[in-house]
């Protein structure tokens, strides 16, 4: 009972001072007459980082000696908050938010006296609890100065052809979209799911490059140039790393790969050091990226990596694509800080973001509100709700802004005030307008959003728009350079691509489910044809059938493996080849052959154990010419697969078609059907079990009569038929690729 009423006089006190404080602000009216003529108009001068929120003692940690314990740390969501540009115009807003209590209190109308704002502790960024996985921050390194990009886009319209069984429809994504973001500040895209967001961000990062794009994007005045590409940091909504990677590594690579020619390869890798401490990620540089299957980071480090990749190369022109997406608060806010902080260092930072908090919408600095792909709002975030409150739209209870505004781009007007003109339709009973609850559909209201942007803000902001940068024309010119910037030459990239190939699928070749695969086959194969004879001609039919077998299974394997090769990285090849980061030829040259040394391992081991089991021609010559005939047919039938995967790059049809050529080519490799018709030998000879099986007859039984009808000559043919299907099938693959529409348009 004792520890009852002393926790009720301790509510009562920490009640009455609150009382108390608030008493003092009305009763010193004249005090703001006594301020410094510094801030004496803080309304409209007040920086990002001056317009924090000051806190008065509403808290039971405020009044406790400065003690920074968690129970302290914890209680300051339960503080007031006064704007300090709100107090500046005499109507502040006081906010009490805290989740656990729910209560929501304002006082209008009266001034805090400017010893009590001084003694005060302003809340900022340094109060939030640090979270574990979002690391300890560190002292930005995006200071160094960069090419600064003035980014303007007016009347951009977008469509997309929908082709049907009998005709085509064209339909709207983007309605003249008008807007601008300038260095040093953050631009957020907002809206509900189909709104256009995604779409107007790859219109404004270069990604979107086709004739049904209407309207003007500009970059210092200037249109978009592949110089731009060096210049534009681009994360994309899905996370698209290598997941054997470990976080060092991949932002080692993409620094040695992206930045400039003059830093040198220590000096590239001390900048991945500098992202990894900026981001927060040193506890788990070392951990591998992880992915469906693959245990790694968390979904926020993850993010983070996202975002390194990009800041890396210190872009002036940086797009995210809902960066905070699946990450908790304190993460977000987190991220939504790095970007602000990037911003504040002379980059232009445009993101779309889904639904944040609170917290989160008073960081950026413009918005731009999408319904149905119709501009709804574009402007300062900060008077995002004083328009819509101009326009009748105002919420009925207190609630986060951004939920305000998804709820009105959406159509949404529960607990939002009708404004009068829809009122009236509602009142007159029109059918096609009212609903049950008394409210407008949301199509009136979408028609109405649009209707008062048009005629209230969109002809001002077009003509802000119309008038010149104040840039130099050198810089200007900068912008419009039709000459790529490759951070690296086309050797040191093919080794760069090489390593990184070799580093992620070593996990690959080498699983014990690979292992067990080939070393158990070829323990079968080895019992069944245990020590068989040579010498007679029963006996080389056998091991006839045990060589085409080889030849019928080395040229099986590559082929499945190699087929997933370009459609599992098309969505890692079209982010890297649209920031510039490497020569297709570099790629290309350097995925192929990156293979090879890990493709030589398996069959040798299986060959050591096949061969001498089967009691083989037990010679070095013969051993060494049988790996390197199977070697020739792992790397023909791994073109293939390139070729067929590389052409369709879907995977249900690359299987398909993969399948009916191998089974063709099997049926005509000369084992099952000695006497092929005229009219489709032409088969056996676009065979590469065909040409093994020859060539593995031959060096078994040199000096031999025939086996199976084939000769035992010197081969050179067979050698050239293989060695021109390596070469052939991998020149598709290339010339595939080629014609392959990135999104990027290069």
């Amino acid at each position: 009972m004792e520890k009852h009423i002393n926790s009720t006089s301790l509510a009562r006190t920490k009640s009455d001072q609150l009382v108390e404080t608030l008493a003092a602000a009305f009763k010193s009216p004249t005090q703001s007459d006594n301020q410094t003529p510094g801030t004496s108009d803080s309304g409209g001068t007040l920086s990002r980082k001056s317009s924090r929120r000051l806190v008065m003692g509403a808290s039971p940690g405020r009044s406790g000696g400065g003690s920074k314990n968690t129970h302290i740390r914890k209680s300051r969501s339960a503080q007031m908050k006064l704007d300090l540009e709100e107090l500046s115009s005499g109507a502040a807003l006081s906010r009490a938010s805290s989740a656990s209590l729910g209560l929501s209190f304002s006082f209008t109308g009266f001034t805090v006296p400017s010893d009590e704002i001084a003694d005060s502790k302003p809340f900022s960024d340094d109060d939030i609890p640090e979270d574990i996985e979002a690391g300890t921050r560190k002292p930005i390194f995006q200071t160094e100065p960069t090419l600064p990009i003035y980014l303007k886009f007016t009347d951009v319209t977008y469509k997309v052809i929908i082709k049907g069984m009998t005709a085509s429809e064209e339909r709207d994504i983007l309605n003249g979209i008008t807007g601008a973001v300038n260095p040093g500040e953050v631009l957020a895209l907002m809206g509900p799911s189909g709104s256009g967001k995604t779409t107007l961000l790859n219109l404004l990062g270069g990604r979107l490059i086709q004739s049904t794009v209407g309207g003007t994007i500009t970059y210092n005045d200037q249109p978009y140039s592949k110089f731009l590409k060096s210049r534009i940091g681009f994360v994309t909504q899905d996370d698209v790393l290598f997941p054997h990677l470990t976080v060092k590594e991949t932002l080692t690579y993409a620094a040695r790969l992206r930045l400039p020619k003059a830093l040198t390869t220590q000096q590239k890798e001390k900048r991945a050091i500098d992202v990894i401490c900026e981001l927060g990620l040193e506890r788990c540089q070392d951990t591998m990226i992880g992915g469906s299957f693959v245990r790694g980071v968390s979904g926020g480090e993850r993010k983070r990596v996202c975002i390194g990749n990009e800041i890396i190369i210190n872009p002036s022109l940086l797009f995210l694509d809902e960066p905070t997406s699946g990450l908790d608060s304190t993460t977000a806010l987190r991220t939504v800080q790095t970007l602000q902080d990037i911003a504040e260092a002379g980059k232009t930072v445009i993101t779309t973001i889904h639904q944040p908090s609170s917290r989160l919408f008073h960081k950026f600095d413009k918005l731009i509100l999408l319904g149905k792909g119709s501009l709804l709002y574009f402007g300062k975030a900060s008077e995002a709700m004083v328009y819509f409150s101009s326009i009748g739209c105002s919420p009925l209870i207190a609630m986060n802004p951004a939920e305000f505004l998804l709820d009105l781009a959406n159509g949404n007007l529960n607990d939002i005030s009708v404004p009068p003109e829809l009122e009236d339709k509602v009142q007159m009973g029109n059918s096609e307008t009212e609903t049950r609850n008394g409210k407008p559909p949301p199509a009136v209201v979408h028609e109405y959003l649009v209707e008062a942007y048009e005629s209230r803000v969109a002809d001002n902001e077009k003509k802000k728009l119309m008038s010149p940068l104040p840039l130099d024309e050198e810089l200007k010119l900068k912008v419009s350079s039709s000459k790529r910037q490759w951070g690296a030459s086309w050797w040191q990239q093919y080794c760069i691509l090489f390593c990184r190939g070799i580093k992620e699928r070593r996990h690959d070749y080498f699983s014990w489910l690979r292992i067990t695969q080939v070393l158990s086959t070829a323990i079968i194969l080895g019992l069944l044809w245990w020590q068989s004879d040579s010498k007679s001609s029963r006996g080389r039919q056998d091991q006839a059938g045990l060589l085409f077998f080889i030849a019928v299974f080395w040229g099986f394997f590559p082929v499945f493996t190699a087929i997933f090769t370009f459609p599992q990285e098309r969505a890692m090849l079209s982010k890297e080849r649209a920031a510039d980061m490497y020569r297709l030829s570099a790629y290309f040259l350097a995925r192929t052959t990156s293979d090879l040394p890990l493709d030589m391992i398996l069959p040798v081991l299986f060959l050591l154990v096949v061969y001498f089991m089967a009691g083989l021609r037990p010679s070095t010559g013969p051993f060494f010419l049988s790996m390197l005939t199977v070697f020739l047919c792992i790397v023909a039938a791994q073109g293939l697969g390139l070729a067929i995967g590389a052409t369709l790059m879907d995977l249900k049809r690359a299987t398909t078609l993969a399948s009916v050529t191998v089974m063709t080519f099997m049926l005509a490799g000369g084992y099952f059907v000695k006497k092929v018709p005229v009219f489709v030998s032409w088969i056996r000879y676009m065979s590469f079990n065909y040409h093994t099986y020859k060539l593995l007859l031959k060096v078994q039984y040199e000096d031999m009569p025939p086996v199976n009808g084939i000769k035992t000559d010197s081969g050179l043919r067979e050698v050239a038929a293989l060695v021109a299907m390596i070469f052939g099938y991998r020149l598709l693959a290339y010339l595939s690729l080629r014609r392959m529409q990135l999104h990027c348009g290069a």
